[in-house]
């Protein structure tokens, strides 16, 4: 039965491969979407062009790719958005996150959830924003010696990282 042991290990490695795969096309075709808005040709949006060689660079199917940039065009499709949701963390780690939803209220309710879990205060936006320049690069970033609060902002950052609304994670760690 060693053979059957086998193909189950490939087809949970593969499983666990596809997942994160979807989510990553997920994200970009949200991506996608949303800069289309701005005109769905790639050769007059600069932008949209610039995503969709990123795109192609994780080997995303063309099908994905028309099929986003045709949502955006379409009437009564739901309109995403890019919000902005900051916490402080243990040890004041300052966390920017930048999501893309079609609900605004569910994803902020989501992360303040995973917030919650993480031991993460909710602060209002832009009660962050000092402590980064324009790009989100930390003005004085910090370097946090205990392996416990690591060990938790780690987690932390792997639930944010695997929420399909987030889009980029920013903090003042080293």
């Amino acid at each position: 039965m060693s053979g059957h042991n086998k193909w189950q290990q490939i087809k949970h490695k593969k499983g666990i491969s596809d997942q994160k795969k979807g989510q990553l096309f997920s994200k970009l075709a949200k991506k996608i979407s949303i800069t289309a808005r701005d005109g769905p040709n790639p050769s007059a949006n600069y932008k949209l062009q610039a995503i969709i060689e990123e795109a192609r660079g994780f080997n995303m199917p063309k099908e994905n790719i028309e099929r986003a940039i045709k949502r955006a065009t379409e009437r009564g499709a739901a309109i995403l958005e890019t919000i902005i949701i900051q916490g402080m963390g243990p040890d004041s780690v300052a966390i920017v996150i930048e999501a893309i939803t079609d609900n605004r209220n569910r994803t902020i309710s989501e992360i303040k959830n995973i917030f919650s879990k993480n031991e993460v205060k909710f602060v209002s936006e832009g009660s962050l924003s000092w402590m980064f320049d324009k790009n989100w690069k930390p003005n004085n970033p910090i370097e946090i010696s205990d392996q416990a609060i690591v060990q938790k902002l780690e987690k932390l950052f792997d639930e944010l990282d695997a929420h399909d609304d987030v889009e980029n994670i920013y903090s003042n760690l080293l």
